[in-house]
């Protein structure tokens, strides 16, 4: 499956672009951006889910809209879950999971808000380390969760997952190709040996040659 983002600088919303690819893939997942949804008017995208046979989705909170003209709204990710969840019951809602934008017990919490919200599973973002990788297994043990992994091939890469996002790397990082596959490698056997789902990101990468390293 394909899960599609909904980036602020592109007339395309993720919904519409799922619409294309739901024609080629078995599921397409959109990314739905909290920030952009009117409380009180329906949700803007169910009529193109409809069409599509769209029934997933990945709701995000939404980094504000500067430089474009679209309209923030003060909604979070819990506040659209539950929208879902209430008027479209039929469509699985995941949630986001990032386990760098604050302490664990504070993103524990979070996490059992989504729950209790009625998210379906989570989309985490992506982890370099397997130590902390499996801190999160434990704590999702019984629920739907797609581990993302994406290839840091430059010194450059790795300071913006630093400083941007607050990533972590473990001691024995590398920034290169071989690295890369094979923490890949290592992390999908981890995931399949815990009967577990992931999502591959390949950013700034040839996609052949780094999927072909992965078998």
């Amino acid at each position: 499956m394909l899960n599609i983002p909904d980036l602020m600088r592109f007339p395309l919303r993720s919904w519409d672009a799922c619409a294309h690819t739901a024609t080629v893939f078995p599921s397409s997942i959109p990314h739905i951006r909290a920030i952009d949804m009117p409380p009180h008017a329906p949700l803007p995208m169910i009529d193109a889910l409809r069409a599509a046979e769209i029934t997933e989705v990945l709701v995000v909170s939404g980094d504000p809209p500067h430089g474009t003209n679209r309209i923030a709204y003060s909604q979070s990710s819990i506040d659209v879950i539950r929208r879902f969840k209430a008027e479209h019951p039929h469509i699985r809602v995941y949630a986001g999971l990032d386990p760098y934008r604050q302490d664990f017990r504070n993103e524990r919490e979070y996490i059992s808000r989504k729950l209790y919200a009625g998210a379906d599973g989570f989309f985490t973002q992506p982890f370099f380390d397997r130590r902390l990788l499996e801190i999160y297994a434990d704590l999702l043990e019984n629920e739907i969760v797609f581990w993302g992994i994406t290839p840091v091939i430059s010194r450059g890469a790795r300071a913006y997952w630093e400083t941007t996002n607050k990533a972590i790397f473990p001691r024995g990082f590398e920034p290169t190709m071989e690295w890369n596959r094979a923490f890949a490698r290592d992390t999908l056997r981890l995931i399949g040996d815990m009967n577990s789902n992931a999502y591959l990101m390949p950013i700034r990468v040839d996609l052949a040659t780094y999927l072909e390293g992965l078998r």
